[in-house]
């Protein structure tokens, strides 16, 4: 993520990634991007959203993997981004099995 605050991003990962230090959580910052986008508190949402800007959310969400967001954060964020329209949310990644 050229251009992002790395002490934000080791922030974000030091509450949103606690199964693994700060350091390893950064070598995949769109996983820390996704666990605040769908766990975050107001405050490290509108944190995170100024630092790393739009389009770079809408990526997040563009290549989310089943099980990242919940039902609800799926919906708010194609809102919020401009994604879809009331009631036009796209279904939540799945797992495909081959």
């Amino acid at each position: 993520m050229i251009g992002v605050d790395p002490e934000i991003m080791k922030l974000m990962a030091s509450k949103y990634s606690w199964w693994k230090s700060p350091d390893e959580a950064l070598a995949m910052p769109e996983r820390i991007i996704a666990q605040v986008m769908d766990r975050g508190d107001y405050g490290d949402v509108q944190r995170l959203a100024a630092a790393v800007g739009n389009d770079v959310l809408r990526d997040v969400l563009a290549r989310a993997q089943a099980g990242q967001f919940s039902a609800r954060s799926w919906a708010y964020w194609h809102y919020r981004l401009g994604l879809a329209k009331v009631d036009c949310v796209p279904p939540l990644p799945t797992r495909v099995f081959l």
